[in-house]
């Protein structure tokens, strides 16, 4: 998939980050060094979570579901985003049941399998089920008791909640084939009286906001990113492959202490950058080519989102650095609005002017308020699709980070309003694809319009541009999370003009 703060520049990155040194081939390289490793989420906090959902339930039972062992072994077992978020138990097939009964305290427990001695030897051993009070703070038991254990708590007329069991909430209405999803299906089949409702809603407010234990984990997950990225401008080079710099960001997010990608990387070189979630990382580093990379680690779960782009060669052409500069600039414009209480409204629309006037100012369109017939089922005015939309493609506010990449913020509710405690990205794009612009409806309106914008799509044709970078509101103001990772134009051609990093298996980019 803008600042409070000044532009790091080399000068004032050499104050934020005492250097690493590492002898490599002869060569020394260096690297910013971490942060002392921040505190891992307590039990306690756990359990003030779970209490904290369980407020919306007067009396009943609440079934959060884990994610199943997976039934090959890539990819790796990944616990549930909302489970993980109410228990910390990263095994996999568990069940935890909270009952609620008015006027008495809630007990919780977690249903697992046990583990035979053969499986044991495959996967390694699990908790026991006499060890989960100890590790977890949670009775346990056996997941084969937990039907029989449901179905007599049901037949006293308890209703059921349960919590959403799906990796991503973007879809979870969809959602019809995990484990949860088929347990709360057999359940309704089998007692079609009972009440069962979702705590969706009641998971998703509390997830909003991030603690400062949250904002920690984060950090670590932006600042592991930010090594990466500075890496892979050092190694960039023609004649690389993606797969050559995407096995090279992976392999900086486990060195530093990362769990895995926190999504699909974005490896995309020329043409590539202007598909907005190519993920096939296998093309060949062109000279005269921008690359886009919009990788980044997950940390204790917790993952960051950061995109770069940066010439090939290491020196941005002079129509390559009008986009990126614009892009620079909206960037810039949105995140100079963020504070707490203003609408995230507020901040698109600075980033969307600086975009609407350099599009026009570089030709690519008529005017920042022009418009274009849009492409079928394009939501667009009777008046015509704005023309900036032919190479802003997404939002310029990004979307909210936490446990899920994109995870719930508090201004994607009623008012738009930052608050303190959200954490998200801030990600402005221009993509400059001819192929798309030749797509536009053949109208009278639509031939004008190719005719007028024709040689400034052909000056700037297929550079696409994404810079994003992470942020967090707290008491103490906007934190930029991933500062390190150069963004201006001197600074990007500075850094790689360092020399390359050995790869993976020996060698520089592109070189055995």
């Amino acid at each position: 998939m803008l600042s409070l703060f000044v532009r790091c520049h080399a000068s004032i990155a050499a104050t934020l980050f005492s250097l690493l040194p590492a002898v490599i081939q002869g060569q020394t390289a260096s690297l910013p060094r971490l942060s002392p490793a921040p505190a891992a989420i307590t039990a306690a906090d756990y359990a003030a979570r779970r209490a904290a959902v369980i407020t919306k339930v007067d009396s009943g039972i609440v079934l959060a579901f884990g994610e199943s062992e997976p039934l090959v072994f890539y990819p790796t077992f990944f616990q549930m985003p909302n489970f993980e978020y109410l228990t910390g138990f990263d095994e996999s097939d568990a069940v935890m049941l909270i009952l609620k009964r008015k006027g008495a305290p809630a007990s919780t427990m977690m249903f697992v399998p046990r583990q035979t001695p053969m499986a044991a030897r495959f996967v390694g051993d699990r908790t026991a089920i006499e060890d989960l009070q100890r590790t977890i703070g949670m009775t346990g038991r056996h997941l084969a008791d937990l039907r029989p254990a449901l179905d007599s708590l049901i037949a006293n007329g308890l209703p059921v909640y349960f919590i959403p069991a799906v990796h991503t909430g973007d879809h979870f209405d969809e959602d019809s084939v995990t484990f949860g999803a088929r347990f709360i299906s057999n359940l309704r089949a089998a007692h079609p009286n009972l009440v069962i409702r979702s705590l969706d809603s009641a998971i998703t407010d509390l997830r909003e906001k991030k603690t400062p234990a949250e904002i920690a984990l984060l950090r670590r997950a932006a600042q592991i990113s930010v090594l990466a990225h500075r890496e892979a401008m050092k190694a960039a080079a023609p004649g690389c492959g993606e797969n050559e710099i995407q096995a090279l960001m992976d392999a900086t997010f486990r060195r530093f202490g990362g769990d895995r990608p926190g999504y699909g990387s974005i490896v995309a070189s020329g043409k590539h950058a202007n598909t907005l979630h190519y993920m096939i990382d296998n093309d060949t580093l062109r000279n005269g080519d921008l690359i886009l990379i919009d990788a980044a680690s997950s940390y204790n779960h917790y993952s960051a989102d950061v995109t770069r782009t940066f010439p090939v060669n290491g020196r941005f052409t002079a129509p390559q650095r009008d986009i990126y500069q614009l892009v620079r600039d909206a960037q810039e414009a949105f995140v100079r609005q963020i504070r707490n209480g203003v609408s995230a409204a507020v901040a698109t629309d600075s980033g969307r002017t600086v975009v609407r006037q350099g599009l026009a100012r570089l030709g690519l369109i008529e005017s920042p308020d022009a418009t274009f017939d849009g492409y079928p089922g394009m939501p667009c005015p009777a008046t015509g699709c704005p023309e900036v939309a032919l190479y802003a493609l997404h939002g310029y506010g990004g979307h909210g980070l936490g446990l899920e990449v994109h995870d719930p913020a508090q201004y994607y509710d009623s008012g738009n309003q930052f608050k303190v405690g959200d954490v998200f990205t801030v990600e402005p794009g221009i993509y400059v694809a001819p192929d798309y612009i030749a797509l536009m409806p053949d109208t009278p309106r639509n031939r004008a319009v190719r005719a007028r914008i024709a040689s400034a799509v052909e000056k700037y044709k297929w550079i696409g541009v994404r810079i994003e970078d992470d942020y967090a509101l707290t008491d103490n103001g906007l934190e930029w999370l991933s500062r390190g990772a150069p963004r201006e134009i001197n600074e990007i051609e500075a850094l790689m003009r360092e020399p390359s990093p050995q790869l993976p298996g020996g060698g520089t980019c592109g070189k055995q």
